[in-house]
């Protein structure tokens, strides 16, 4: 068993590479993942539920001890990426089902990946973890509302239909994974031990199931597409940091409003786009995956050697 769990650590922490490499293939031989494509709303499940899984109460606590950081946190998150989205469809001039899934996933809560990059990058973990948890709770409400808010003038959106979706594929999920920790109490510290495991293979699956859908729009749309993707991403993570700055956080606060503004549930992005528009819809989602991965990374590098300029309470 130890030698699972030091592989479950060895792929969580090449994520980004299997994500882009299986990417690749499945723009060259899509054929060979088409069968992917029935599992998209199953593997984020699966993703979910070891979230659950993995939330403790000590993850909630944050909250209570700086309730106005992770307000912060949660607001720049529907607010920045959100706002961002719909700016830059309106700047290329998008068609309207990448518009839709470029707004989608700006409209998602923030990722689990973002965690480990938080950490990776000596931000606030805590912190990282407070507004990942709120902002994936409060995602039944707020992503369909602001969905519909900025995607409609592109395609019909029904509210919905998408906040029984994400109570479907998101918050059933959590409540079952923290019943079975409940339930199992020290036993599920096996199934926590090869979760990056599990988690890397389900997005890993997810994004090679939606590059091999859209094979021929990625050949024909890819490069914009990847284009608004990087842009979005940057500004996510460029104006997250900022919201820090302004609202007088210290360093290591200002790396993880960075980082989880920045960093994105891709996996719910696009099983939503699958689920309610179209396969193309669910490439920004995709692509978003493969590249705020890789620049988290590299962001995460940068900001470990930044010296602390005022003590954290």
């Amino acid at each position: 068993m130890s030698a699972m769990i030091a592989l479950s650590r060895f792929v969580g922490n090449t994520f980004a590479i299997w994500v882009l490499l299986f990417a690749v293939l499945a723009f060259l031989l899509p054929s060979a993942f088409l069968p992917l494509t029935a599992f998209i709303v199953p593997l984020l499940g699966l993703i979910m539920f070891g979230m659950g899984l993995t939330l403790k109460t000590e993850d909630f606590r944050e909250v209570a001890r700086h309730p106005l950081r992770v307000l912060i946190g949660v607001l720049a998150q529907f607010i920045i990426m959100p706002g961002m989205a719909w700016l830059l469809c309106q700047l290329f001039a998008l068609p309207p089902e990448i518009a839709v899934g470029v707004i989608l996933v700006g409209c998602c809560p923030g990722g689990t990946a973002s965690n480990v990059i938080t950490w990776f990058a000596k931000g606030d973990v805590a912190l990282s973890v407070g507004i990942t948890a709120v902002t994936t709770l409060l995602a039944p409400i707020v992503t369909p509302a602001l969905i519909w808010l900025l995607a409609s003038e592109w395609l019909p959106v029904s509210f919905w239909a998408m906040f029984s979706s994400i109570l479907q594929m998101v918050l059933l999920p959590i409540v079952l994974g923290l019943v079975a920790q409940r339930l199992l109490g020290e036993r599920v510290k096996l199934a926590v031990d090869v979760l990056p495991l599990i988690s890397v293979v389900s997005i890993v699956a997810i994004v090679a199931a939606v590059v091999a859908a859209s094979q021929a729009k990625i050949a024909e749309s890819g490069l914009i597409i990847m284009a608004v993707v990087i842009l979005h991403n940057t500004l996510g993570l460029g104006l997250g940091y900022l919201a820090g700055l302004l609202t007088g956080m210290p360093l290591a606060q200002r790396k993880t409003l960075s980082i989880e503004v920045g960093m994105q549930n891709s996996g719910l992005g696009a099983a939503l786009a699958s689920a309610h528009f179209s396969p193309l819809a669910a490439v920004p989602s995709a692509l978003f995956s493969v590249w705020h991965n890789l620049s988290g990374a590299l962001l995460a590098t940068f900001l470990r050697r930044m010296k602390d300029d005022k003590p954290a309470d």
